[in-house]
């Protein structure tokens, strides 16, 4: 997972005590990366309920016909994934969101809701790649964006002068998408802006951020790039919860 912020010690601090050696020291390190590597492995296979903490899950935006959705609209089980375009956990969860959607969404069960979390504190482009998959779907519609998404996903990291050759590859039209991605700032910027601001409200501080959506159920939350196998438990478990 891709975070938002950078964490940092004191630098005299730290220079201090690098210059004193220890035989502790090389233990420190070992027992500290068995404790994020479980830490990490536990918070990948464990999603978490909403409840209190920083943000409030409960608060992600009702799913609108303005959204980007994979799948049937009327799905008893939507996923919103809230995700940046140049993370490369968020390329490899789209690839295991399109396989539950290919799988477990071929009944009409499941849609995937797609929506935009640039980091721009780490990825400076990320914010123009949102702008480009939004102007996609401006000019060309839904399946335009979803095609465009994969476009940005399978060419990660993706410079922005190369955004007109992949809209082409897409199926849109060059010239109405290089007008509205001239012309962002007034057309799709305040989208994407919404979109992050949302993920920042329910509490995400890195990508992908999902949250599996059932009525009348507390939102699930994958905070993370889980497994298929791992989406695939909390989808059935879902569905289950749906009926």
């Amino acid at each position: 997972m891709e975070w938002r912020n950078a964490f940092a010690v004191g630098r005299d601090d730290a220079r201090a005590s690098i210059m004193k050696p220890s035989a502790t020291i090389p233990i420190a390190i070992i027992l500290g990366g068995i404790i994020v590597a479980g830490a990490v492995y536990f918070s990948m296979r464990h999603p978490t309920i909403a409840t209190s903490g920083t943000g409030n899950p409960a608060l992600v935006r009702p799913v609108d016909l303005n959204d980007h959705l994979l799948g049937n609209p009327a799905a008893p089980v939507i996923i919103v994934e809230y995700a940046d375009f140049d993370c490369e956990f968020c390329k490899n969860f789209d690839e295991t969101m399109h396989q539950i959607i290919a799988n477990e969404g071929a009944g009409g069960n499941v849609a995937w809701v797609y929506r935009e979390f640039p980091l721009v504190e780490i990825h400076p482009n990320a914010f123009s790649s949102a702008s480009a998959a939004e102007c996609a779907a401006r000019v060309a519609g839904n399946d335009a964006f979803w095609k465009f998404a994969d476009e940005l996903f399978a060419n990660q990291p993706v410079d922005p002068s190369q955004f007109g050759s992949l809209a082409a590859e897409a199926g849109i039209s060059s010239e109405d998408f290089a007008t509205c991605f001239a012309n962002a700032s007034s057309t799709v910027d305040a989208r994407i802006i919404a979109d992050r601001q949302n993920a920042l409200t329910i509490g995400a501080q890195g990508t992908p951020y999902s949250l599996i959506l059932v009525n009348g159920q507390p939102p699930i939350v994958m905070n993370g790039a889980y497994s298929y196998d791992a989406v695939k438990h909390l989808v059935d478990q879902a569905l289950q919860n749906s009926k």
